[in-house]
């Protein structure tokens, strides 16, 4: 960066909070997707430079002094996407919310808390549990993922059966676009629970990926606390039984708040690798079941109906635990499972199929393995159709089969009504298969939206979407 913008910007935010120490700045250029796979190459560290607002205000300084010189920006959270969302490509201002991170109330009438950006689950989640017994549902796996981010990303996880991803949590929020100007969306304070006025400038600011705009505050709905909590693990002997019995669960009214997924062999191995013993010993699989009910006798009556599926579809075993700590050992271990296979893998793809094509979409991807002489380990949100595929390094390289691997994966999703991504979202990374899922008039679509915030691409350049017929990072 010119010496001249460092003086500038240091008048706007104070010589504190504008970095360009190349160390520091490097760490900020990163993102968990290039710690782990290192498929994409930030900018060099000495192009850019990372700037700290304390409020709103500033961000909205900070964005009109870049616009004016044509200066790309760069949003950043916490850091923990998967598809280099937020990594730089360019020369850039790198815009750290992090000094943003207070909830600002909670009203218990509608439901409602309000948070600056940079306030992480884990701090909302423990804010909330002395506020008159609520809380918030969503949990996309890290709790060190800041709320902006979760917005930006449309975050989902594990317990989007029940309650949706970070869509549906969403009642207002406060944006900078990226001339400066601040906007509201969901009514000014962002406690209605109805508004059709105008087109729905909230919906497209979420999951946008920091593209349209900062999003720099959020009003989140929480809800009351569930009184009685417990997990099931439900053995199968074959992965299509396990697989026919999620459904019916969900047919039958039986609402989990989550329902996954694991392989024994993986299971067992995620487990050791933590020092621990996985508690279910039958079976080719389990489906974890995550119960949250109001009351004990809601919870054996929903637990009594999804023994009987279960079983019925061939489970050979059923285990509970209702204790916090056996209930927490389990989700340990099953949140382990990624970072016990990450120095093994080159990328992890999130595509999602409809509940009912999860079976044939896996038998697909051992085809593919058994093709490549490969494994393909997987994590399967088997109540929302979602799954984490790990393609594996080959002698600790990228396989020269990776890209036609890939390809074969995406276009088989799209075949059985899937998505390339159900969490993840696009990045930097998965721009490249976005013409395998949209038409050129979508995709002019889109970028259209993107111009009309975003007229001079300034804003997270080269990221989410492209414009059609070239698919080149402009």
């Amino acid at each position: 960066m010119k010496e001249q913008v460092i003086t500038d910007l240091k008048k706007i935010l104070g010589p504190r909070w504008v970095d360009d120490d190349l160390e520091r700045v490097e760490q900020y250029s990163k993102d968990h997707t290039l710690q782990s796979y290192g498929l994409v190459a930030p900018a060099p560290a000495g192009e850019n430079l990372v700037v700290k607002p304390g409020n709103t205000r500033e961000v909205s300084e900070v964005m009109r002094y870049a616009y004016a010189r044509n200066l790309p920006v760069i949003p950043r959270g916490a850091g923990t996407a998967l598809a280099s969302n937020s990594v730089p490509s360019q020369s850039s201002i790198i815009l750290s919310l992090e000094r943003m991170n207070r909830v600002l109330e909670v009203d218990d009438v509608n439901l409602v808390v309000t948070c600056e950006a940079a306030v992480s689950l884990g701090d909302l989640i423990g804010y909330l549990k002395g506020k008159d017994k609520l809380y918030f549902p969503l949990h996309p796996g890290d709790e060190g993922a800041q709320v902006g981010g979760m917005v930006a990303m449309n975050a989902g996880g594990v317990r989007a059966v029940r309650h949706g991803v970070m869509r549906d949590q969403i009642r207002g929020l406060e944006v900078v676009l990226p001339d400066g100007e601040i906007i509201q969306t969901g009514g000014k304070m962002g406690k209605l629970a109805k508004d059709n006025a105008g087109l729905n400038l909230m919906q497209l600011l979420i999951g946008s990926e920091g593209v349209l705009g900062i999003i720099t505050r959020a009003m989140l709905k929480v809800y009351p606390e569930p009184s009685y909590t417990a997990t099931l693990i439900a053995s199968f002997a074959r992965r299509s039984s396990a697989f026919r019995a999620v459904p019916r669960l969900i047919k039958e009214g039986i609402m989990p708040m989550a329902v996954e997924y694991v392989e024994r062999d993986q299971i067992i191995t995620t487990a050791r690798d933590l020092g621990k013993e996985w508690p279910a010993k039958e079976g080719e699989g389990d489906l974890i079941i995550i119960m949250a009910e109001k009351s004990e006798d809601d919870f054996y009556s929903l637990a009594n109906g999804i023994d009987k599926i279960c079983t019925e579809e061939g489970a050979t075993d059923i285990l509970m635990a209702d204790s916090a700590e056996e209930q927490k050992e389990i989700i340990e271990i099953r949140s382990h499972i990624l970072p016990a296979i990450e120095d093994q893998i080159v990328d992890s793809p999130d595509i999602t199929v409809p509940r009912s094509k999860l079976e044939e979409i896996l038998d697909f991807l051992d085809s593919l393995a058994e093709k490549y002489r490969t494994r393909i380990p997987v994590l399967a949100h088997a109540g929302d159709g979602n799954l984490h595929t790990f393609i594996i390094k080959e002698n600790g390289q990228v396989p020269s089969f990776y890209e036609e691997l890939k390809e074969a994966m995406y276009k088989k999703t799209l075949e059985l009504g899937g998505t390339i991504t159900g969490e993840h979202g696009i990045g930097s990374l998965r721009r490249g298969e976005l013409n395998l899922q949209f038409s050129d008039r979508e995709l002019e679509i889109m970028w259209g939206i993107k111009k009309v915030f975003d007229p001079k691409n300034l804003l997270n350049p080269g990221k989410k979407v492209f414009p059609p017929h070239t698919g080149k990072n402009l």
